[in-house]
């Protein structure tokens, strides 16, 4: 059993996922989006910071995975997605917790198959995968897709790791 958080972080909106993974399988815990007022980007990051404390401390994850910085539609975008990513790294390493970076396009091809599948694909996917009763919010479907793709490589890394051999290019 492994509480896996997963972020998918942004200035305006942060989303959080916590999935339980169990083997080969994986349960919803909770999920949701941080909204932050039209404040100051400073204290932006502060809400991003304190929100994912208290969600660490509040469910215990044992890891948690974050999307990596895409060049967004301007280097303005991309700098401020970038410090939003810090604020959330930074409450994960205050808790003692391991961090794991996927880019983008890994997320989407570990969860939809497919690394150019958009926002509708991926909630379709989470909502499948983890059985649940309705779409989850964009940001947080994102963020349960991360964990989701977290699972899925920590699984792989431990076929690979415990398959006593290959054979023509196989596992075996």
């Amino acid at each position: 059993m492994a509480l896996i958080l997963g972020v998918d972080p942004g200035s305006v909106k942060t989303g959080f996922g916590i999935i339980n993974q169990l083997g080969s399988r994986h349960e919803y815990v909770t999920s949701g989006v941080i909204r932050m007022p039209a404040i100051s980007l400073p204290e932006r990051l502060k809400i991003i910071f304190d929100s994912l404390t208290q969600i660490i401390e509040e469910y215990s994850p044992q890891e948690m995975a974050i999307e990596q910085v895409f060049m967004a539609k301007s280097a303005g975008s991309a700098l401020k997605l970038g410090q939003a990513r810090g604020a959330a790294i930074v409450a994960a390493v205050n808790q003692m917790l391991p961090v794991s970076e996927y880019e983008a396009r890994k997320v989407k091809q570990s969860v939809v198959g497919n690394g150019g599948a958009d926002k509708h694909q991926v909630q379709h996917m989470v909502k499948t995968l983890l059985k649940l009763p309705a779409l989850p919010q964009e940001d947080a479907a994102d963020a349960l897709a991360v964990a989701l793709c977290h699972a899925n490589t920590q699984q792989h890394m431990i076929r690979v790791a415990t398959a006593r051999t290959f054979r023509r290019g196989r596992m075996v």
